[in-house]
């Protein structure tokens, strides 16, 4: 059974959590062979109750003090576009669906989303594509990221920021 695993990070991202969890998302994760799902929430108001019937479950929690484990078991990670998460999700080799907080000023999330997906790394959209993007996007024909090169990490995130 495939797991998806959706990630806000630290903060809250209502429009995610309320985005992947609507009838017709979840009907499209089933769809594509993801018999569970599960939420990290974050601060957000929205924490949708958990439920587990015969073919699907969903499992919501607030914090961990990892997300490690979770990652691990994922075979897709839908998350917002902090570095953090961009950058420990790829280095783990998991295919990555990045929803940008369009809401957030100076987007530089979505700057780093964008070029991340010009590089073959990772498929990115907003709450209002995520739906038509789960039943477009590839997944096979994502790039590995490069392992263990935080300095590149670090000059590449200086780059899209504007550091440079």
């Amino acid at each position: 059974m495939k797991s998806a695993f959706v990630t806000v990070g630290t903060t809250s991202f209502e429009e995610l959590i309320a985005a992947v969890t609507t009838p017709e998302t979840l009907q499209v994760l089933r769809s594509l062979g993801y018999g569970r799902l599960v939420l990290q929430v974050g601060r957000g108001a929205a924490a949708p109750a958990p439920f587990r019937t015969a073919a699907f479950t969903l499992d919501v929690f607030r914090f961990k003090e990892s997300l490690a484990e979770d990652l691990e078991k994922a075979d897709l990670v839908i998350s917002h576009a902090g570095a953090g998460t961009c950058l420990e999700t790829l280095e783990k080799g998991k295919p990555l669906l990045v929803v940008v907080n369009e809401k957030l000023m100076n987007n530089h999330q979505l700057e780093l989303a964008r070029q991340l997906y010009k590089d073959g790394h990772l498929f990115y959209c907003t709450c209002s594509t995520l739906l038509e993007s789960l039943k477009s996007i590839d997944l096979s024909t994502l790039k590995p990221f490069p392992p263990g090169q935080p300095e590149k990490f670090a000059a590449f995130l200086d780059r899209v920021i504007g550091f440079e």
